[in-house]
């Protein structure tokens, strides 16, 4: 297998663990993120560069698995300003299609290429190397990008050109929103009706109602810690990208009306499920 130099910005609560898959793989790394603090954990093997023109100047291979659309566009100008000809940019962030398959033209307009290859999972199965990745691109683009993707996820998905991967992902997560905010209405519900949440838990997750979602959710609900895997907030900035591509089905108004109470309630760095404490107020 041809090892490139591989480069990695973005080193948030998933950015990091997956970064992280890519250096105990053996792969030339180097990283980059705007808060230079979060690269000290790589500092003994690979390479950290506090400037975005640098690190993509020095790899064949560039991901970025950034925040939003903002952040996104705000290092991808950066991106732009470079040669960077024949070099492959695999960004994993979810943003708006829109702008994905515009990105994705700007750079074959300077001779690179591009994936969107968003994933499904949150930081455990980022940590772990399973997540499930959805990708949208080109066939030969995607074989380039193969050996680095099976590190960080278990499944890595071939979904049609550029923007095809972001599509599954907005998909995805308008099923795990409606997911969550049911979990947290039926165990309120039980809550009321004096049922333990670990025993409410434990039969859902036995039955045919339980999943992967509900029980990586348990801990949080049981131990009512919510801290963040996959942040409130975060969901809602997807169910509006579903809204902007298209999704107009009879739960999305509601989904979009609890998900922005609990934002405005000042919840919106809990984890998801923390939706929980915002109906409850409700």
């Amino acid at each position: 297998m041809k090892t490139e130099n591989v480069g990695f910005i973005g080193l948030g609560n998933m950015g990091h663990p997956m970064a992280k898959n890519l250096e105990k793989a053996g792969f030339p790394l180097s990283v980059y993120n705007r808060n230079i603090a979060k690269t000290t954990a790589f500092e003994a093997q690979s390479t950290v560069y506090d400037e975005v023109s640098d690190l993509v100047n020095a790899n064949a291979v560039v991901f970025t698995m950034l925040t939003n659309d903002a952040a996104v566009q705000e290092v991808y100008g950066k991106i732009l300003e470079q040669s960077i000809n024949g070099k492959l940019f695999v960004d994993m962030s979810t943003i708006a299609q829109d702008a994905s398959i515009d990105l994705a033209r700007k750079l074959k307009e300077k001779g690179a290429t591009f994936l969107d290859a968003p994933v499904a999972g949150s930081t455990k199965p980022a940590a772990e190397g399973t997540l499930i990745i959805m990708v949208g691109g080109e066939q030969t683009d995607l074989e380039r990008a193969r050996p680095y993707l099976e590190k960080m996820g278990k499944s890595v998905k071939h979904l049609g050109k550029n923007g095809k991967g972001l599509a599954a992902k907005l998909a995805i997560n308008y099923f795990l929103s409606i997911i969550y905010q049911g979990l947290a209405e039926t165990i309120l519900f039980s809550d009321q009706l004096g049922i333990a949440r670990s025993e409410m838990l434990e039969i859902i997750n036995e039955s045919a109602s339980g999943s992967g979602a509900t029980k990586v959710k348990t801990p949080l609900l049981v131990q009512q810690d919510y801290t963040a895997a996959f942040a409130l907030d975060l969901m809602l900035k997807d169910i509006r990208l579903a809204q902007q591509a298209g999704a107009a089905y009879p739960l999305l108004g509601t989904l979009l009306n609890t998900y922005q109470a609990a934002h405005e309630k000042g919840l919106g760095q809990l984890d998801v499920i923390g939706i929980i404490e915002s109906i409850k107020q409700s």
